[in-house]
């Protein structure tokens, strides 16, 4: 029996290849797309995606999406009362599994599963445990097209927001840094590769600087 699924959607590269994978396994139903949005900025949070390249990916996937608004600030009481009444409409609706496309932070890891704790609803870590070096080099040969969107700049300098997330931009990172970024050295913004119809067209706009960050404005063209 297939299972009714709901993906967290970061709109990165992560969550992408996650896509990609469930949908090759016949145990899940995968029935659609969730995401976390700033409510100060209308954006996805930290990958600062626009609310129209988010509709863009969705349509893309064939598969609708749902937004929980985050208040900017947000303490943690407040963002986890949030999303335990999302959980809650998610058992009403008869979902069974929620996927995550997290990579090996234990902690975030046990964050989502005592959040389901008790629910109903299993939690599926599609990308689990891959090295983060083999994962990278799957997604890039299997297609995936994604900008970085922003970098911690204690980690990674401005120049690599704006880049598109490939080989040549990985070589170029120093020594430690995750080619995946799972240690939130940079997050990215899908547009093209195996889990859509076809690519989204994009312009890189203006990069700013703030709260210890550079974010590039990843645009969707016509």
């Amino acid at each position: 029996m297939k299972k009714k699924t709901l993906l967290s959607w970061s709109s990165g590269k992560d969550s992408a290849w996650a896509l990609h994978l469930l949908r090759q396994d016949p145990t899940t139903d995968l029935v659609a797309l969730f995401t976390v949005m700033n409510q100060k900025y209308n954006r996805v949070s930290m990958h600062a995606t626009r609310l129209e390249l988010l509709h863009r990916q969705a349509e893309e996937a064939c598969l609708p999406i749902q937004l929980i608004n985050i208040p900017d600030p947000c303490t943690n009481d407040q963002c986890d009362a949030i999303m335990r009444e999302f959980v809650v409409q998610c058992t009403a609706k008869g979902i069974e599994r929620i996927a995550f496309g997290d990579l090996f932070l234990e902690d975030v890891r046990r964050y989502r599963e005592n959040q389901l704790s008790g629910t109903g609803i299993e939690p599926v870590f599609p990308l689990w445990n891959i090295p983060t070096a083999e994962l990278a080099e799957q997604m890039l040969a299997g297609g995936v097209e994604a900008y970085v969107s922003s970098v911690d700049l204690k980690k990674l300098p401005a120049r690599c927001a704006g880049r598109k997330w490939s080989r040549e931009l990985l070589k170029e990172f120093p020594e430690g840094i995750d080619p995946c970024g799972e240690n939130g050295e940079l997050h990215t913004v899908v547009v093209g590769g195996p889990m859509f119809r076809k690519a989204i067209p994009i312009a890189v706009g203006e990069i700013v600087e703030r709260d210890g960050f550079a974010y590039a404005d990843i645009i969707p063209m016509n």
